[in-house]
């Protein structure tokens, strides 16, 4: 008897087993989605960095867009010429071309020009001072200078430079956006590397008064606007706001006036240029507080 019910349990066992081994086999022939394999062997290709950089979020969606015909290999600005040739070469089509972007801030009130109102004590990230009073910096828009963004950069494009501020290195920038998105000042933005008309300022405050906080703010005298193309500079919050879908101005023609340097040409080699007008920055050391 004993033997039946093993030799019946071992049976029953057995008939599930292959039943649902069955139910398994259909569910993966009818749910199975195909996968070109040549998505693979672009995502091979990639930098593996799924920066975002792209406009997609990782290497392998960007893939995907790739052997889809949505996008081109040149695309991915972060990859080296060489691996988009081989891109393109399988997939047997153009390389293309998007100009590299970087992050840009918006922002030149280092320790040395801008005001420290009272003294943050605590955890030491951007974004616990700002939530005790601002940070305490005499300007509410300005750089808190505790470098998140360099600790979140993946690709270590961010250094903080003798005055507390960020810094960009362009060639290492992918525009992931991180800095970005952990900014709490949203003083970072991404732009193409020909916007080279930039306005180091966020400061929404007028004339004297924000120049008080800060030496290098911008103070809505409305020069550069004045001197600049109908519509290229206009004066939005007491601020420059730079229209790049027009902006064909040089910097001869647009910042020389402006007393602060809050807007600047940005050059390869010798990074931020003033305007004529522009008073010196001779000061190194941090203000003293209050």
């Amino acid at each position: 008897m004993d033997w039946q019910m093993i030799l019946i349990a071992m049976s029953v066992m057995a008939a599930l087993g292959g039943g649902l081994s069955a139910a398994l086999a259909l569910a993966n022939k009818r749910l199975y989605v195909y996968e070109d394999p040549r998505i693979g062997k672009v995502d091979a290709l990639l930098p593996g960095a799924n920066c975002g950089a792209c406009g997609v979020p990782g290497c392998h969606a960007f893939a995907e867009k790739l052997v889809a015909g949505a996008t081109a290999p040149g695309g991915c600005t972060v990859s080296t010429a060489e691996k988009r040739e081989a891109i393109a070469e399988l997939l047997g089509v153009e390389v293309g071309g998007e100009e590299k972007r970087v992050a840009r801030l918006a922002c030149a009130g280092g320790i040395n020009v801008a005001r420290q109102r009272a003294r943050y004590v605590g955890h030491n990230t951007c974004r616990a001072a700002n939530l005790v009073a601002g940070g305490g910096k005499g300007c509410a828009w300005g750089c808190l200078g505790l470098g998140d963004c360099m600790t979140v950069c993946d690709f270590k494009a961010i250094t903080m430079n003798a005055e507390s501020l960020p810094v960009v290195d362009d060639d290492l920038c992918t525009a992931c956006g991180d800095c970005v998105d952990i900014c709490p000042k949203q003083l970072f933005s991404l732009h193409p590397l020909s916007h080279r008309l930039w306005v180091a300022c966020k400061n929404e405050a007028f004339g004297d008064e924000a120049e008080a906080e800060c030496a290098v703010a911008c103070t809505a005298c409305g020069r550069c606007a004045a001197d600049a193309s109908a519509g290229v500079v206009r004066m939005m919050h007491n601020l420059a706001v730079v229209d790049y879908s027009r902006n064909s101005e040089t910097r001869e023609s647009v910042i020389q006036r402006c007393p602060t340097g809050a807007i600047v040409w940005l050059t390869t080699r010798r990074g931020a240029v003033k305007g004529r007008d522009a008073r010196a920055v001779v000061r190194h050391s941090a203000l003293p507080l209050g």
